[in-house]
């Protein structure tokens, strides 16, 4: 199988692929063998298998294993489809914003944010957003940033504000907003709530609602617990939502692990008590994160000004 130089590969490569080779091997991901993905496309098995044989010697590389009658994505399958969803995520974004065009929009604008940003960030740039392109449809997404990000890599999502993760650094451009501490929360009637210092053990007495596995946030109470030699709480509660977590809280002896800026917010409102207890292990900073693949709408453009914009006037 042949392979591309690296000199000048890159406008090589765009000649020779085709979107229908992009979507066989979607197909493929999907349906696991070959015959089911060239049904889905309306081909012949042989000409599905002609089109992957040519895609595989466009890239230099296989992209399956045979396993039994099915096809299994080796090392560089994963890879390549990978891009190829990020691809396709693109697509579907650019059919919507012509589809707004079409019918007299000012177009649409996709944002993530971790709930950190939510409160104070993202809304005074949403605000600002909506003054200058009042007839902008505009699409929040709110998450932890593992999650965030894979709908940015599917085209889903234009801006997330949150944290680099994996490898990230290399597909992604991120500029830096804050930093964020963690509080531990409790209801308003818990045994901790009154209480001027909490020790570790204590905290052990109770179950807890923690973040998926993956998140940012989840991989910082996991560490603050193998500093105490100590294995996590049995039988936890996982979500990512904040709200669903405060809910929780207040109606349960169970412990919950939120943004600080959020926990002062609703502290004040006497929505929780924010329990005595330092975390010693810190948040990475998160900001703002876009892909180096496509280039930001013009709202994109100036809703990352807004964003990094200090009191005054002068961007970060």
């Amino acid at each position: 199988m042949g392979s591309i130089d690296k000199q000048d590969s890159t406008p090589l490569l765009l000649n020779r692929l085709r979107m229908r080779q992009i979507a066989l091997m979607l197909a493929i991901e999907e349906r696991k063998t070959l015959r089911a993905a060239a049904d889905e496309l309306g081909l012949t098995q042989p000409a599905a298998t002609k089109m992957l044989h040519e895609l595989e010697d466009a890239l230099g590389q296989r992209l399956f294993e045979r396993v039994g009658r099915g096809l299994l994505l080796n090392a560089a399958g994963q890879r390549v489809t990978g891009y190829f969803r990020g691809i396709r995520g693109s697509m579907e974004a650019l059919n919507r914003d012509l589809g707004e065009l079409r019918l007299g929009s000012a177009g649409r604008f996709a944002v993530g944010s971790i709930m950190a940003a939510s409160p104070g960030r993202l809304t005074e740039a949403l605000v600002g957003l909506k003054e200058k392109f009042p007839l902008l449809a505009i699409e929040i997404a709110v998450d932890t940033s593992d999650r965030l990000l894979a709908q940015l890599h599917e085209g889903v999502l234009e801006v997330v504000i949150g944290r680099m993760v994996g490898e990230e650094p290399r597909t992604c451009v991120f500029r830096a907003i804050d930093d964020e501490g963690l509080s531990l929360v409790v209801g308003n009637h818990h045994p901790l709530a009154s209480k001027h210092r909490v020790d570790f053990p204590a905290l052990q007495a109770y179950p807890w609602i923690l973040q998926p596995c993956g998140s940012p946030m989840r991989e910082v109470i996991e560490r603050e617990f193998r500093d105490h030699h100590t294995a996590l709480p049995r039988g936890l509660v996982e979500t990512g939502s904040i709200l669903t977590t405060i809910n929780l809280i207040r109606r349960s002896e169970m412990i919950g692990v939120i943004p600080e800026t959020v926990a002062r917010r609703d502290a004040q409102h006497h929505m929780l008590k924010i329990v005595a207890y330092p975390i010693r292990q810190k948040l990475a900073t998160y900001g703002s994160i876009v892909r180096q693949d496509r280039p930001p709408s013009l709202a994109a453009l100036h809703f990352l000004e807004l964003l990094h914009a200090k009191p005054g006037g002068a961007t970060t």
